[in-house]
């Protein structure tokens, strides 16, 4: 019982350490009523405009909800819905999608070493993030990519390596980019 307390004790301070917050995924499931037209409740987008974040980590949500709430990041509904969340608020909801488990594959006969070499290095080949900063890219719309990387190449959203590298893309390496990622197969998992 003792090497568990200890594990577990562990465990959480090396999510606290690489800024995962620590959250109560209950309580998030609950919150996360608000947020399922448009991401589904189970983190799934519901609308081509949403992002997938099931699955993703509880301190890149933490962050992004934090980043609309605080006006660093706008969005006409996320500003709104996200200027009502309590920290405690944030931090449920990132547990909660964080807890979601996912899966993504390449649909057969795509190789990953066709994949965006820009990307693969955060994003990862198959779409899900290699680095805690990064979101994961796998099976988003293409719509939504494009808006993101347009956005990101004026500077309209900020983050100084995504801003750099879309600065030197192209429309039609924009959609390159899009394609390679909405191709692969994501699902959240029951």
């Amino acid at each position: 019982m003792m090497r568990l307390a200890l594990l577990l004790g562990c465990v959480l301070a090396a999510r606290i350490a690489l800024g995962e917050p620590a959250g109560n995924a209950d309580s998030g499931h609950k919150l996360a009523r608000q947020c399922r037209t448009c991401h589904g409740i189970n983190g799934y987008a519901k609308i081509p405009i949403a992002p997938h974040i099931g699955g993703e980590t509880a301190g890149y949500i933490a962050r992004q909800l934090t980043s609309f709430r605080e006006g660093r990041r706008s969005h006409e509904m996320m500003s709104v819905i996200a200027s009502g969340l309590t920290d405690t608020d944030i931090r449920d909801l990132a547990a909660w999608y964080a807890s979601i488990p996912i899966r993504a594959a390449l649909p057969d006969g795509a190789d990953t070493a066709d994949a965006p070499i820009e990307c693969t290095g955060c994003h990862g080949s198959e779409g899900i993030a290699v680095i805690p900063e990064a979101p994961n890219l796998a099976g988003e719309s293409l719509v939504y990519i494009e808006t993101q990387l347009k956005a990101f190449r004026v500077g309209k959203r900020q983050h100084p390596d995504m801003n750099r590298i879309a600065a030197g893309l192209s429309d039609e390496d924009i959609r390159t980019v899009a394609r390679w990622y909405t191709q692969i197969n994501f699902a959240v998992l029951p």
